[in-house]
């Protein structure tokens, strides 16, 4: 147990899956999984651990920005010996190249948060990388299955409201297709740890055209993103 998680030792998969919201935690639990059990409810962040076809995974939540999914992703790899995390959530597209409904893979995260330099993690031109050869896995499993996917760089910002700066600049700044706020945060635990991370985007709307998934549409309408990550961690 730990201050943010009551599930005991051996409760918890070697791999998880996190997305943001601990609705779509349980959506994705009900939906995909067998013989699934609630392992976590502490402050409402709920964690599924149950099959996908014959492999253990734990679904769980890690809600919102680096600092959250940075306590979360911690304690999974520290207190309960998590090999790999893969992260499933949304974006906003920078890009006319992409589009709402369009998945996206993160090489890298660029961000301008001091988070990694503060766990003694370097980030070498703001820059931190995913777990290569999981995300070759991502990759071979997309093509398998006739997902179209981009291999981008994202930028994980601190910033939802209120950023002075306009996006075309941002994306000119950091070299990325899309944003969202909590990719470098994993990246940098999962180098601390000697982990393995990933992280897999829908793109939920863009900046470009203004077009934008409903809340609900965001919980429920991932299903190609979450079997692309459930059928990879049947790899792993």
């Amino acid at each position: 147990m730990t201050a943010h998680n009551k599930a005991k030792k051996g409760e918890i998969a070697k791999i998880v899956l996190m997305p943001g919201d601990p609705l779509r935690a349980k959506w994705m639990a009900e939906t995909f999984l067998s013989s699934y059990k609630m392992v976590n409810d502490v402050r409402g962040m709920y964690a599924f651990t149950g099959k996908y076809n014959d492999k253990e995974v734990t679904i769980m939540g890690h809600g919102m920005g680096i600092a959250s999914i940075g306590i979360y992703s911690y304690e999974l790899f520290n207190a309960y010996d998590v090999d790999v995390i893969i992260r499933v959530g949304s974006a906003g597209s920078y890009t006319e190249d992409i589009n709402v409904g369009d998945l996206i893979l993160a090489k890298d995260s660029y961000s301008e948060s001091t988070y990694a330099e503060l766990i003694g993690v370097e980030a070498k031109n703001k820059l931190i990388n995913a777990s290569q050869d999981i995300n070759e896995i991502i990759l071979e499993t997309a093509k398998e299955n006739n997902l179209n996917i981009s291999y981008s760089t994202v930028h994980s910002s601190d910033v939802f409201y209120g950023g002075v700066k306009p996006f075309k600049e941002i994306e000119k700044e950091t070299n990325s297709k899309v944003v969202e706020m909590e990719s470098f945060g994993l990246f940098a635990n999962a180098i601390k740890l000697n982990k393995k991370a990933a992280t897999l985007l829908t793109c939920s709307d863009s900046l470009v055209t203004h077009e934008a998934m409903s809340a609900e549409d965001r919980q429920t309408k991932f299903k190609n993103m979450v079997l692309l990550a459930l059928k990879s961690a049947e790899k792993m």
